[in-house]
Formats: C-alpha cells, structure tokens, sequence
C-alpha cells in the first residue's frame, strides 16, 4: 500500500515538472547583440495563462446564450407579431402637395386662391371669384387622382385652360415628398419628409375685379333684356396695354369645372351651341360693321382723295350698274338718308353712303381702293394677331381680290365689294382684342401696345412691344373730333354725359343668311381730350329690329363709375 502511494506521487510530480530544454539555459551569447528584439529574438518565451482561456471561454458562452435567447424570442415568442406586420406594412413614398400660387386682381384682391380640403389634407383646394365673368380668362384645374387602392395615378394639378394654364410653371410650385408606412388597411403607421414642398409664386393681373364685375352685369343685363345669344367687352389701358376688365357670356363656370360635381351642368355647357368654353375677346371672330369706317378714314385722310370738310349727299342710297345685266343697276343702302355730310359728320352719324363713295368711288368722287383699304385697317393691326400672351388669338379676315378668288371659285372683285368692305361686311372678320388695341392707336395718336393681362412691372409682365405709326397727328385729331360728334349729336349719343367726355363710335352688322341678325358694336376712349382707356363691346346675334344696341352697355357702366369708383373719369 506504501509503495503505490509513494509510485502515484511520482507520477504526479512527473507531470507537474518539465525537462528544461537547453535552448532555454544555454542561450547562445555570441548571437545577442545580432538579435532582432522587434521580432522578440532572444527572449524568453512563456505560456498564457489557462485563465485566460477560461475566461474567454465563458465569455462566448455567455454571448452565445443571448444570441440564442434572442433569436428563440423572436422567431418563438414574437414569430406571429411580426410576420403578421411584415405582411401587412407598405413602405412608400408620396407627394407632398405644394399650394398653387395665389391669382390676385390689380388691387390685390384674390381672384383664385386655396382653401382646405374637408375629404383629404394631401392636396388644397382652388376657389375661383366667378362670379365676374373671367372664367374663360382664369381657367380651370384637375386636382390629383387616386385609383382604387389609393395611390395616385394623377399626382398633380392639371390645369386645363385660362392664366391656370398658361402660367402653370409659375403657379404650381414644386411638390416634396416623404416616406409613408401602413397597413394592409391603409392606416399611416408612420411616416417621415425626405424633401419639403415649395409653394408656387402668386401672380398680379391687371383685371380691376370691381370694375371686371361691373361691364358683366352690363353684358348680362342689356343681353337678357334684347335677347343677344352672346357679347363680349374689353377695357384697355392705352398707354400701357393693361386689361382692366374683360368678359364675355356666355361661359363656363371655373369652380363648376374644377369640382367637376355637377355633370349635367357640365355636359350642357360641352353640348351648347353658345360656345360657352370660347373666350370671345381673344378667339370669338365677328363682323364689325361701321367700326371699320374710322380706319378707312384714316386712308381716306392720307391719300388726300377728299377735303375733310367737302359734303356728301346721302338720300338713303346709292345706284351703280348692275355688273350682270346692264339694264339693270345695283343698289346700296344708307341705313337712313343723312343729307349732306362732311367726313366729320359722317363718322358721327355713320353715314354709309359718304364712305361708299369715298372708298370705292362714285361719279366724280375719287376713292381710295380695295387695296388701299387693306393698306390702312392692316396699319392698325386687323388681319393679325396683336402678340397678347394668351391662347386662341386668331387673326381674323380683311377681303381682298386673291380673299375672293379663292373662297369664290376664281371670281373677280368688284366696286361693290370695296363698298360692303369700306363699312365693315362683305368677309370682314375682327376680335374684340384686335378692336380695342386698334381704337387706343388712334386715341394716342397712333401708338399701339401689346395688351397684356398682368400688371406692369411683374416679373411675368415682360417687356412691352410698342409701334408708332407714321400718319399725320392732324388725321388723328379730324377721326377723334368726329367720334365726340357722335357722342353730342351722333349714334352714340346715349353715353351723352355732363360729367365725362367720351368719343365713341358704334356699329351695326347683319349677319346670317336672312340677314335678319345683327351684331352690334360700340368702340370708343375716354376723356376725349387726354384719353387714357379705350373700349370694345359687341352683342352678337340679336334681332335686327332691336333698340338695345352694345352702346347701352357701356352707359350702365359709366353710370357705375359715376357712383361708385369716379377715379376712372378723371
């Protein structure tokens, strides 16, 4: 028993003792300072400590045990919870709508503006003032779409006509955007902006919305009361080309358009006959009837073919040779006999006679042409387009010989279309734009601006096209002073006001095949001797029988400014 003790504690201090190897006690001294001490040569090597690796040991352990808790946790415990949101959940991105710009009238009264949105706070609404007869100015939009599991086909306004339109760049602004999360019903779990919306810029027109509300319930009122299917008026700014008011019936309504609720209403205006999405004072073409006679007395005057003062009879009408049948002659009328009538007088009074003689010629009288004529109405910008920043201008139509040759299968022109020409008919076609554009060159003598919807001096106003026409300012002055004869003695004579002076000319054209309609005009500038506004109104379609003529629309409108905003007759 002794001895197996005594061989066990042997074993035991065999293994706990080490043969020391000589390398370990005969270094070799020779080789020291040879050594590389960074590479640790020449020292001595010793074993880490078995703590170490305990340690070690249980720390991976202890890691390895939370990693597998956690993963038990999640996978065990939590599995359902979030396999059912990883179903559920969507992560997109959306539109941050901006707000449009705001349109205000000259005096900063909103026209367009924005309102909350009562169904959905993604996107504003548009609220129109339409009640001024500019919806065919303003336009209208489309608000953003979604489809049936509410995401955006549609992810922005659309404007579709009008200033909404034209300045949509301007207007619009730029949308943002921001991450959104929700679940399989729709509900935002969370959500979180990556770019922020920039509203749009707002934008001045020069439409005075008061004065604007005005000349349409002066439209409506003589429209309703003489049945006129249409109309249209335009007041300008002659120095600056500033619309001050504009509007036309019938129309469109904008909020009607943009809500897009009421379908009927909706699909009547598409079906209507009356053109309500037609903005007359820019794209409706019209004949003008004896407004033309003011710019053919400018030729008249220019080529010297008459004294301005040398009378005319009119007896009602005039006879030439009938250019079918020699036997028989051709007769056109006055539309009353006027007696004698020098060119002052016969703007005053519209004598159709004194302007068939002198344009066409007639016995002794010389008259100043076809070509001529064409010569002159084109000098103040009729047969084309006056450059306004606006959609639908057309240019309209002044008969010519090649103009009849080619809608009339090659026939010749004759003295009787110079005459039907010289007062306004025959294929005379005119724009309420180009009309008052034409009257304030000859209000200013001679000077024609670009009219323009936008206040001067906005930065989306840009520059003013401006042209000086070379006639002489003593034309000007005989045109001007026979325009104030129709107002004091004239056809004109129901804007006959002792508190403003006005010169004016109206005109009346038959239309249709019966010639039993008429469209009727009247044009004009104030105050007559330092003119700063002109005007064109026409009502069209009327009977030919008539007594309400365009002429009473603007006296309800000075009768307005009278009472209630007299700084336009100053």
């Amino acid at each position: 028993m002794l001895h197996q003790t005594i061989n066990f504690i042997k074993k035991r201090f065999r293994r706990s003792t080490k043969d020391i190897d000589p390398d370990e006690i005969f270094l070799d001294s020779k080789n020291l300072p040879q050594f590389d001490t960074h590479q640790f040569e020449g020292r001595l090597e010793q074993p880490i400590s078995q703590a170490v690796f305990y340690f070690a040991g249980v720390f991976i352990i202890f890691v390895g045990i939370i990693f597998c808790y956690q993963l038990w946790h999640i996978q065990i415990v939590e599995g359902k919870t979030f396999r059912n949101r990883s179903d559920n959940n969507s992560l997109h991105k959306t539109v941050i709508y901006a707000d449009r710009g705001v349109i205000y009238d000259r005096n900063g009264i909103p026209l367009v503006w924005n309102t909350i949105n009562p169904d959905s706070n993604e996107f504003s609404l548009r609220v129109y003032a339409t009640s001024t007869g500019l919806s065919t100015i303003l336009g209208y939009v489309k608000y953003p779409t979604k489809d049936a599991n509410g995401f955006y086909y549609q992810d922005k306004y659309d404007p579709k006509d009008g200033l909404e339109k034209l300045y949509n760049n301007v207007l619009s602004g730029k949308n943002g955007t921001k991450v959104v999360e929700t679940d399989v019903k729709g509900k935002v779990t969370s959500e979180s902006i990556v770019e922020e919306p920039v509203d749009g810029q707002n934008i001045i027109l020069s439409i005075d919305s008061k004065l604007e509300k005005a000349l349409h319930n002066s439209l409506l009122d003589i429209g309703n009361k003489a049945g006129y299917k249409g109309g249209a008026g335009v007041i300008m700014d002659v120095h600056t080309g500033e619309i001050l008011a504009s509007s036309n019936f019938p129309e469109y309504d904008s909020q009607t358009m943009t809500d897009g609720k009421n379908s009927a209403e909706i699909t009547d205006w598409i079906n209507s006959k009356d053109h309500p999405f037609l903005d007359r004072i820019i794209g409706g073409l019209y004949t003008p009837g004896s407004i033309m006679k003011l710019f053919v007395a400018m030729g008249v005057l220019d080529q010297g073919v008459i004294s301005p003062d040398k009378k005319i009879l009119s007896t009602g009408s005039i006879s030439i040779p009938n250019p079918y049948d020699n036997t028989k002659s051709s007769t056109f009328m006055d539309w009353r006999p006027q007696g004698y009538v020098d060119l002052r007088h016969a703007i005053a009074v519209s004598s159709n006679v004194y302007f068939y003689e002198v344009s066409g010629g007639y016995k002794d009288q010389k008259g100043i042409g076809i070509l001529n004529i064409n010569k002159y109405v084109k000098m103040f910008g009729f047969g084309t387009t006056t450059g306004i920043y606006f959609p639908g201008e057309l240019p309209g139509t002044v008969p010519n010989p090649d103009w009849k040759a080619a809608n009339f299968n090659g026939e010749p022109w004759r003295v009787g279309d110079t005459y039907n020409t010289a007062i306004g008919q025959y294929g005379f076609q005119v724009s309420p734009i180009q009309v008052v554009r034409a009257v304030g060159g000859l209000a200013t003598g001679g000077t024609l601006v670009t009219p323009t919807f936008i206040k001067t001096g906005e930065k989306t106003s840009g520059p003013q096209k401006i042209e000086q026409l070379s006639l002489s300012p003593d034309f000007y002055q005989i045109v001007k002073e026979g325009m104030e004869l129709g107002v004091t003695e004239g056809t004109s004579h129901a804007i006959d006001f002792p508190w403003l002076s006005v010169a004016s000319k109206t005109g009346t054209a038959q239309i249709g095949l019966a010639k039993d309609a008429v469209n009727s005009w009247v044009v004009g500038f104030w105050p007559a001797d330092n003119p700063k506004y002109a005007y064109a109104v026409v009502m069209e379609r009327g009977s030919i029988n008539n007594q309400f003529g365009a002429v009473l629309v603007m006296t309800d409108l000075f009768n307005w400014m009278h009472i209630y905003d007299p700084n336009y007759l100053n």
